[in-house]
């Protein structure tokens, strides 16, 4: 078995390998298909698993900006691995991604995430549960009540505000020190901006994305830094209800608007599982964000055994970590552990799930600088 990058002549290829695993596309889902995978391919980003001339299975890389704690870094968001079903069972899978972490480690992400269609391949290789991407369906009429506060000006998006919609991403998940949400690439954005069956709205702090899906509402985005500008949008979203009998959101599992609803008391939530994982301990502490409270030092031992493990002296102050390699015995954690650990999983579960062993001095350090509560708004 060969795995090698894949090229636009392969393209095909791969079309029928994702018909085989999900399903066929229309004819318009394959053109754009086509042209957001183009520019992976230039970039290394795309490979594939060939047995002789066959295409057995493959993989994408995505680009990502993660925040943790307020504070953003490259991500690479593993999706479309696919694998022919007459390839199963083989290996196969497990074998591309192994060389997909290996290709983003080289492209210089320390982090990675997925949304898995099972959880035994993905954790071999070392990944591991972390958030979830919380969709909550609400009466369309609850919304209504919720009242613009003051003037907000609004514009429509289209191509070409992805990097304006890119800053806004940057103030708002800065200013709440959110852990866990993305944002996609430049391009990637002025793609989807570009649909036209979804109503796209820009304000100077905040942006909305929906479209209707049947007689409900679906909000895929929904971001704002003051009240202002999210009871605006909320409430444009919520004057679609003389029609919509619900509408279904992608939000954070604190996120306000739970709290602007006039009644609340059963609520629908479906969480869709995401995975992540560690690729380099010391790039990853470095660029993650911490609490500003949270003074620490911990030693851990981190066993990887695709990338290599080690031990490392972990020390947090005023917002910023350091991972710095030493000889000393210390807490140790499986890479999924850790990866576990670094999403703000406790050291009480990590430990009684037997992701982590070893004197507990540090586990009370640990859990203060690594807290979070990580939930993504968009599905890849």
């Amino acid at each position: 078995m060969e795995i090698r990058d894949l090229t636009a002549e392969d393209l095909d290829d791969v079309l029928d390998l994702r018909k085989r695993s999900f399903g066929p596309l229309s004819a318009d889902d394959r053109e754009k298909w086509r042209k957001a995978v183009l520019p992976a391919l230039g970039e290394g980003r795309y490979l594939g698993a060939f047995d002789g001339t066959r295409l057995a299975a493959a993989a994408r890389l995505r680009r990502f900006t993660q925040w943790w704690h307020g504070r953003p870094q490259p991500m690479a968001g593993v999706a479309g691995v696919t694998v022919n079903p007459e390839d199963r069972g083989r290996g196969v899978g497990s074998a591309i991604m192994r060389a997909v972490i290996g290709r983003a480690a080289e492209l210089g992400d320390a982090v990675s995430a997925l949304y898995p269609a099972t959880t035994a391949i993905y954790r071999g290789v070392g990944f591991e549960h972390a958030g979830a991407q919380y969709n909550v369906r609400l009466p369309a009429e609850s919304l209504r009540g919720i009242r613009p506060s003051g003037q907000v000006k609004l514009r429509r998006m289209g191509p070409g505000d992805g990097a304006e919609l890119m800053a806004v991403l940057h103030r708002v998940h800065g200013a709440a020190r959110s852990s866990g949400p993305i944002s996609w690439d430049e391009d990637t954005w002025n793609l989807w901006l570009a649909n036209e069956d979804d109503f796209l709205y820009l304000a100077d702090d905040g942006y909305v994305v929906y479209r209707w899906s049947g007689d409900d509402v679906e909000v895929e985005n929904l971001v704002a830094a003051s009240s202002d500008t999210l009871r605006a949008l909320w409430s444009m979203v919520g004057s679609a209800s003389t029609i919509a009998r619900e509408v279904v959101a992608s939000v954070a599992p604190d996120d306000p608007v739970l709290w602007l609803l006039r009644e609340r008391t059963k609520e629908q939530v479906q969480q869709v599982r995401w995975m992540f994982r560690v690729l380099d301990v010391g790039a990853a502490v470095e660029r993650r964000g911490f609490p500003s409270n949270a003074s620490c030092e911990a030693v851990v031992t981190v066993d990887d055994p695709i990338r290599g493990g080690g031990t490392w002296r972990l020390s947090v102050s005023e917002g910023s970590g350091a991972a710095t390699p030493c000889g000393e015995p210390g807490v140790k954690l499986s890479v999924n552990g850790f990866s576990a650990l670094y999403a703000g999983v406790p050291t009480r579960t990590l430990r009684l799930a037997g992701l982590m062993s070893g004197h507990e001095r540090y586990d009370g350090a640990l859990d203060a600088a690594f807290a979070a509560k990580p939930y993504m708004l968009d599905y890849f």
